[in-house]
């Protein structure tokens, strides 16, 4: 890729580019002031990591799939598919009306669908696995020692957590209530476990032992 413009937000090295202002207006129009400074926060987290390893990758897209991995993480969500896979159509929308071209379009949706998917996404293309790394670090602190205590006390002034554990909680109560179908093989499934009165999950062992062949 040619060389791109850059700009320092929270000590943070990021591209300064047409697309990446436009991500950041998308994500900042869909979210609520937490989940905003989330996206943002894993965004610099997953760039800061990036420069840490010294990892080659393509900025704009992970930029794109940071910034919009959660747009449909909300208290109006009902599915019908995980909060993920509909974000990931959202992102490749936007990508492709941004004009990247396929490859990296695909990319972007790789980088929103498997965000919660640690065991999958850090092991796929350099973007999709720093994306992860990024949001995970800021969700459940995967990987927090390799941020600098400077960067990180930066990246936290300037993008405060406000109440995201809680917050962030009652939507995914939210949605093992309202899309309970949504949240079956995935994180969701814990949530509701744990806080949502009669969620009651069917069990993967079930589905094998009850397929219609004789062995």
């Amino acid at each position: 890729m040619e060389d791109q413009k850059t700009r320092l937000l929270a000590g943070v090295v990021i591209p300064d580019t047409d697309v990446v202002r436009l991500a950041w207006e998308f994500a900042e129009a869909r979210c609520e002031p937490y989940l905003f400074n989330h996206v943002v926060r894993s965004w610099l987290f997953a760039t800061s990591i990036a420069s840490i390893q010294n990892v080659e990758h393509d900025r704009e897209v992970l930029a794109i799939g940071a910034l919009l991995h959660d747009v449909t993480l909300n208290m109006s969500f009902r599915g019908p598919r995980r909060f993920e896979v509909e974000a990931a159509d959202i992102a490749r929308e936007f990508a492709i009306d941004a004009g990247l071209e396929p490859r990296r379009v695909q990319l972007v949706w790789d980088c929103v669908a498997l965000n919660s998917t640690p065991s999958i996404g850090l092991y796929k293309e350099a973007e999709v696995s720093l994306c992860t790394a990024g949001i995970c670090l800021d969700v459940v602190g995967l990987g927090y020692e390799r941020v600098r205590a400077v960067e990180m006390k930066a990246i936290t002034t300037a993008f405060p957590r406000l109440d995201l554990k809680k917050r962030m909680t009652k939507c995914f109560c939210h949605m093992a209530e309202a899309a309970p179908l949504t949240t079956y093989d995935n994180f969701l499934r814990d949530f509701g476990l744990r806080y949502v009165d009669g969620y009651s999950p069917p069990s993967s062992v079930d589905f094998v032992m009850n397929t219609p062949f004789e062995s």
